[in-house]
């Protein structure tokens, strides 16, 4: 059965959430106890920002597919990960975890990428951002979620994560099926797209920055007691795609994806060698050359507005 774009998009304009909608002052913020709320507060910091880059990936999508029901689903996607990193917000600082700045700051591995995503995510093909971003909500969004449901007792942040879980759903239906759709066309067509973004210095500085950060963070949630199993098993959502799909089999880039998180996640050498020294390299960076962050990110807030 053929996949019907104007039928999910009225499916994503009926799902629509707003902060306002949940009640930030309910019982359950008393459960974080003291010892979860140094790193759950780093944790979480470090989500709202991925959900932010997720959103400036999603508008470049926007700006790259054809005209109809798929472009005008990518803005809304655009919109809902900026939402999600707002409800995080909202949930910090219902924990206490906001000082008197609105928003955290980005560790150096994070703010790098969005420096690199803000530069030349609209340069890159709807092939290359079509491929990586499913790849980025499975492992990154996919395991942190899991995370924050299995050690936080605080029903709201349950019920918030219901909403974020079910728009991620939607992402990834709609990610998948652009990916056969990009699969299911003439073999040299898509080789030849793809090694002409994926040489580019532009790309390849990209994944210098991207492959410390996927490594590090899932040996951050692992430290922090997630289940080893559950993170592989966030990764392999990517990759069972492909098993189920010949056409998205066909995608080249799918298998250089593929390989990466399999490598990342099992720590595999040489790979995460060159992760753990690209690591120590960004920790020395001087983030601060790269002056204020992107104008953009200037609509994080944790204002429960109604949207």
């Amino acid at each position: 059965m053929a996949f019907a774009y104007p039928d999910m998009l009225a499916t994503i304009q009926d799902r629509q959430w707003a902060l306002a909608d949940i009640d930030w002052e309910a019982p359950g913020a008393e459960l974080i106890t003291a010892e979860q709320r140094p790193k759950l507060a780093a944790f979480m910091a470090d989500l709202v920002w991925i959900e932010h880059v997720g959103a400036r990936g999603f508008a470049a999508l926007a700006r790259k597919a054809p005209e109809g029901p798929l472009k005008e689903i990518y803005r809304y996607f655009h919109a809902e990960e900026q939402k999600h990193a707002n409800a995080e917000l909202a949930l910090m600082r219902r924990w206490g975890m906001l000082g008197k700045a609105a928003t955290p700051l980005p560790n150096n591995n994070i703010r790098l990428v969005i420096e690199w995503v803000d530069r030349y995510a609209d340069d890159l093909s709807l092939p290359v951002l079509a491929t990586v971003i499913p790849s980025l909500e499975c492992a990154l969004d996919g395991a942190l979620v899991k995370f924050l449901l299995d050690e936080v007792q605080d029903p709201l942040c349950h019920q918030v994560f219901r909403h974020i879980n079910s728009d991620e759903s939607r992402h990834l239906a709609v990610g998948f099926q652009v990916l056969e759709q990009l699969g299911a066309g003439p073999m040299r067509k898509i080789a030849i797209e793809t090694a002409g973004y994926t040489l580019r210095p532009t790309v390849l500085l990209g994944a210098l920055v991207y492959t410390p950060l996927l490594s590090r963070m899932s040996a951050n949630i692992m430290a922090m007691g997630l289940d080893e199993q559950k993170l592989w098993s966030a990764v392999q959502r990517y990759e069972k795609a492909g098993e189920r799909s010949p056409n998205i089999r066909r995608v080249p880039l799918f298998h250089v994806v593929r390989l990466h998180g399999r490598a990342t996640i099992n720590r595999i050498q040489p790979l995460q060698a060159l992760n753990d020294g690209l690591g120590r390299v960004i920790d020395h960076f001087p983030v601060r050359m790269l002056g204020r962050t992107p104008s953009w990110s200037a609509e994080l807030t944790c204002e429960p507005v109604a949207e």
